[in-house]
């Protein structure tokens, strides 16, 4: 399996760069075979503030395709998964062999969340806006995010305070004035319906988390919220519509792959698009083609949309009750090549305990195989309640 592009010595400042993140030095490939060998003319703004923070990238990590997938098993280059054909996501095999100390993750569709929880590693995806997507290869551009993996919830904050911040060359890019200063967590949402959808082991996972946060005198009560739900197929249809919009610029004629097999453009284009790229993907941009279409355009587009908009405010209403919402983050504790081969497209139904994050644009912690959602910019707060379960929780 190809966990990284460059190999080097172990360092506890060496930090892994998913494969959708630009480099200089290093090809960026997005997992696919459309740009394979591709090496960019410049580096990602959060390559550039690693390293003036003194870190080093110790190299590229395996994605799937354009990181829509499970557990990077559309890869180009393979599926990561261990003897017992159980998946593995790259950046977390390469922090629990203590290669890297940390990975910077393009969260699209929930896997680095799923891959950090299924590994008991620490995840955070911040608020959408706080870490630069300047030089990262689009997919879903209105709610993918650049996210920091680590062994410790500690050093997720450490190298996410050295790539967060201000970018002019970021539109989305949030001004420091918006940040804010963390505060106690006193009261927590468990999210019933959602938990309930997962598998016993999970929920025990959910329920031992719940045990730890009441020892720590934090309140917890179980709530329904019948519109998280539809944020799953919501922004299956958002991400498929701006992934067909953004794989686009991929025709086989100025970089990436070129099919050696044509007579004229019609025959470049297609041809390029259809042997390059992996069923998976061509599903979701066929997919998002017929979202925006005339015909379903106002029915799934603009509906989904809105629905983006409602589940905000139901987070919005809950978070003036609660600090934070408590809900899995995978339907199970394992998940093989097997099951990914029996459903290819598992991972549209697991955005199910994703999406809520994904599509608001709220920040989203792993820790103890669980995932807290909290309000914008609570960021630290949520990594404070998983620096202590790392101390006191296990």
């Amino acid at each position: 399996m190809k966990l990284m592009i460059n190999e080097g010595s172990a360092g506890e400042k060496r930090v892994a760069l998913d494969d959708l993140i630009l480099t200089k030095d290093l090809p960026t490939t997005a997992g696919s075979k459309m740009l394979d060998g591709y090496v960019s003319l410049f580096e990602a703004e959060v390559a550039t503030r690693l390293q003036k923070a003194g870190y080093t990238i110790g190299g590229k990590a395996n994605v799937g395709e354009f990181a829509i997938d499970l557990l990077g098993e559309t890869s180009y280059f393979g599926a990561c998964a261990k003897e017992d054909g159980t998946l593995v996501y790259a950046a977390n095999e390469l922090l629990e062999k203590g290669e890297v100390c940390a990975a910077l993750q393009m969260d699209v569709n929930g896997a680095p969340r799923r891959a950090a929880a299924l590994a008991g590693q620490y995840y955070v995806k911040p608020t959408y806006g706080t870490v630069s997507r300047f030089g990262t290869i689009p997919v879903a551009c209105s709610g993918e995010t650049v996210g920091v993996a680590a062994t410790t919830a500690e050093t997720c904050r450490q190298v996410l305070a050295a790539v967060a911040g201000y970018d002019e060359k970021d539109g989305t890019s949030l001004p420091q004035s918006m940040y804010t200063q963390p505060k106690d967590i006193k009261k927590v949402a468990i999210l019933a319906d959602i938990t309930a959808a997962a598998d016993a082991d999970t929920q025990a996972k959910v329920a031992a988390f719940q045990a730890f946060l009441e020892s720590k005198g934090i309140a917890c009560e179980k709530v329904e919220v019948e519109c998280m739900s539809a944020a799953k197929t919501a922004w299956n249809a958002l991400m498929a519509a701006e992934l067909c919009n953004n794989v686009s610029r991929y025709d086989g004629v100025k970089y990436g792959y070129r099919t050696p097999n044509y007579t004229n453009i019609d025959e470049l284009y297609t041809g390029s698009r259809t042997e390059a790229f992996g069923d998976v993907l061509k599903t979701m941009i066929l997919f998002g083609s017929d979202v925006l279409s005339t015909n379903n355009y106002e029915k799934m587009y603009d509906k989904s949309l809105r629905i983006r908009r409602v589940v905000a405010e139901a987070f919005a209403d809950l978070f003036t009750k609660y600090d934070c919402v408590l809900l899995p983050a995978c339907a199970k504790q394992r998940y093989t090549v097997e099951d990914v081969k029996a459903d290819q497209y598992l991972a549209c139904q697991e955005a199910l305990f994703t999406a809520p994050a994904s599509i608001t644009g709220l920040p989203a912690v792993i820790a103890g195989g669980v995932q807290l959602v909290g309000p914008a910019f609570s960021e630290s707060s949520m990594l404070d309640v998983a620096q202590c379960y790392g101390k006191e929780g296990k």
